[in-house]
């Protein structure tokens, strides 16, 4: 809910800047956003992420580490640390799971997010299409059935699967690293940096499928549909704007997910920490703050 709330503006540019040929850049997106639709326009959609943040974070985070103390039994090897290779499956693994539960908060939230038009009254614009999350989760089940609230899983799967797997074996290495190849607790200021720089190569991987899931999320909402399926939406992006356009919002992905994963894993660590009551079997640094 932290990271949610830490990153959402910067998430609402992103989105609009992957799915709407009027926005040109992150600064002309945002300076447009904000003269159009006051600050409100940043936070369209974040209600329902909120609500919903804690079942697939536990999700990811729980799939994650069960896998890894799965693995580490399946060897016999209870008390030795985990290898690089399980902490990559298991954050794979981690990603994977929480497809089921985030795919529809996501396409509310990737549809109201693109929704420039304003609510201000007196406006001389076209009325928006919904007029919250609730009226949205209804209209795509009314108009696109429950397959409609699935609709970009695909892509979303293909995200982050890869991309959390890159996600805790880049926090393992580099929490490693900084605590110089011990088990020794690890300064708070480590984790804060280590879980931004786990942020950034998480969405690294992340970008050019996260750009094809918020079209295939976002086709037909404003017009005649243009993509039959998930390939053909890859193959018309890149025939019509180029290869270069997958990785199009990875700056503003990065800027938002250092801060935003920063809050992340300094308070699952915390939190966790607080909730340990026999021998740690999962690799992950306990906090030192002094």
């Amino acid at each position: 809910a932290c990271g949610v709330a830490v990153g959402f503006p910067l998430d609402t540019v992103k989105v609009r800047i992957q799915t709407q040929k009027q926005f040109t850049g992150v600064y002309q997106c945002a300076v447009e956003t904000l003269s159009k639709e006051g600050v409100h326009g940043f936070f369209k959609g974040m209600s329902l992420p909120l609500t919903t943040v804690s079942l697939t974070s536990s999700v990811v985070f729980g799939t994650y580490r069960n896998c890894l103390q799965c693995m580490k039994q399946a060897r016999g090897a209870d008390w030795s640390p985990n290898t690089k290779l399980e902490v990559f499956l298991a954050g794979m693994a981690g990603g994977v799971a929480q497809t089921s539960v985030m795919s529809p908060g996501d396409i509310v939230k990737v549809r109201l997010q693109c929704q420039t038009e304003s609510m201000r009254e007196g406006a001389r614009t076209l009325r928006p299409k919904y007029h919250g999350v609730v009226h949205c989760l209804l209209s795509i089940v009314k108009d696109e059935g429950f397959r409609g609230l699935y609709r970009g899983a695909l892509p979303l799967m293909l995200r982050d699967g890869p991309s959390y797997a890159t996600y805790f074996l880049t926090y393992a290495t580099v929490s490693e690293w900084m605590s110089g190849g011990s088990n020794k607790k690890l300064h708070w200021s480590g984790v804060l940096l280590a879980g931004g720089v786990a942020g950034m190569a998480g969405w690294t991987v992340a970008t050019p499928m996260d750009v094809i899931k918020a079209r295939l999320q976002m086709d037909g909402t404003r017009g005649p549909k243009q993509y039959r399926g998930f390939f053909h939406c890859i193959v018309e992006t890149v025939r019509v704007e180029g290869a270069a356009v997958f990785f199009r919002s990875l700056g503003i992905n990065c800027l938002r997910a250092f801060p935003v994963n920063m809050v992340v894993f300094l308070t699952y660590e915390v939190l966790s920490g607080f909730l340990r009551t026999g021998p740690e079997s999962v690799d992950s640094p306990n906090i030192e703050w002094e």
